[in-house]
């Protein structure tokens, strides 16, 4: 039943998705404000979340950041919709996300066995099986191919949802589809099978811990827990790191962005490694406040 719900809903993106962008901000923009304003959709979690990482801030400064989260909120739905009609080429006229320097990923994957990519809540994670479409600022094409990136998820509650989402971020994609996405339960399993073949493996890092996690250290002003689970693989299996952020430079247009951690990651604790990790999204939300995804109860 859950996969007929799934291709149900995949349908109507299908259809609805391939209208303009435009037409699809202007309706994340009213449900932003139902969200917000009618729902209230989690807005004490907002307002807490921000009043504790920015304690400098007064409350009239952490009110207007919350407004520009929720617009930025609808806009992710948004997207996340446009997205599921979108081909390769239309993700490359479009200029909704740039990658500012693909050098950095392109000279980890032809130099390393494989590499580890900790990702974030930051910008909008539900367009990023787009990477290969998505166009250069420097001209030079990402050297991946889609049978090399493997992005780890773990599995939503609801199984028409996971089934939607899933086959939803992988839209574009021409060959590879579901196979580019294994889940956070099997990622071991396959790590360790295919250890030989050269990988990038892409984690979101910044969810709250859901097994047996590790303290950080203070990260916004708040002690932080987190999991290991991504960096220890990295470390057993001497992988390259690097931190991949998604700047909102304005409506319509992200930047992504490689940050180099380490190229082998034998050769650092992962304790180090997960820290540099949040040492650079800490830069980057402070950089771009409403970017992050405030509703999640990431301290509880």
């Amino acid at each position: 039943m859950s996969h007929l719900g799934a291709r149900i809903l995949c349908g109507m993106v299908n259809v609805f998705g391939k209208l303009p962008l435009s037409f699809h901000y202007a309706v994340g923009s009213m449900a932003s404000s139902l969200a917000k304003n009618v729902f209230k959709y989690r807005y004490d979690v907002v307002l807490t979340n921000l009043a504790r990482s920015f304690p400098e801030k007064t409350y009239g400064e952490i009110r207007e950041i919350a407004n520009k989260f929720y617009s930025h909120f609808g806009d992710i739905f948004a997207e996340a919709i446009w997205f599921g009609a979108s081909s390769y080429e239309r993700l490359n006229k479009s200029g909704l996300v740039w990658i500012t320097n693909p050098k950095v990923i392109n000279d980890l994957f032809a130099t390393t066995k494989s590499t580890t990519v900790l990702f974030s809540h930051c910008g909008n994670w539900e367009i990023l099986g787009g990477l290969l479409g998505y166009p250069t600022a420097t001209g030079e094409a990402l050297a991946l191919k889609e049978k090399n990136i493997k992005v780890v998820y773990k599995r939503l509650h609801n199984a028409t949802s996971n089934d939607f989402f899933k086959r939803n971020r992988v839209r574009p994609l021409v060959e590879a589809g579901d196979i580019c996405q294994i889940e956070s339960d099997d990622i071991l399993r396959f790590a360790m099978k295919y250890r030989n073949e050269q990988n990038v493996y892409i984690y979101i890092a910044d969810q709250y811990p859901y097994m047996t996690a590790y303290e950080v250290g203070e990260f916004l002003h708040q002690q932080t827990k987190a999991m290991l689970g991504s960096v220890k693989l990295a470390h057993k299996l001497g992988h390259s790191v690097v931190y991949l952020g998604m700047k909102a430079v304005s409506r319509g247009k992200y930047e992504f962005s490689f940050t180099p951690i380490c190229r082998d990651a034998s050769k650092m604790q992962p304790e180090e490694i997960v820290r540099q990790y949040f040492d650079l999204l800490e830069k980057d939300i402070k950089e771009c406040p409403h970017n992050w995804l405030w509703t999640h109860k990431r301290w509880k």
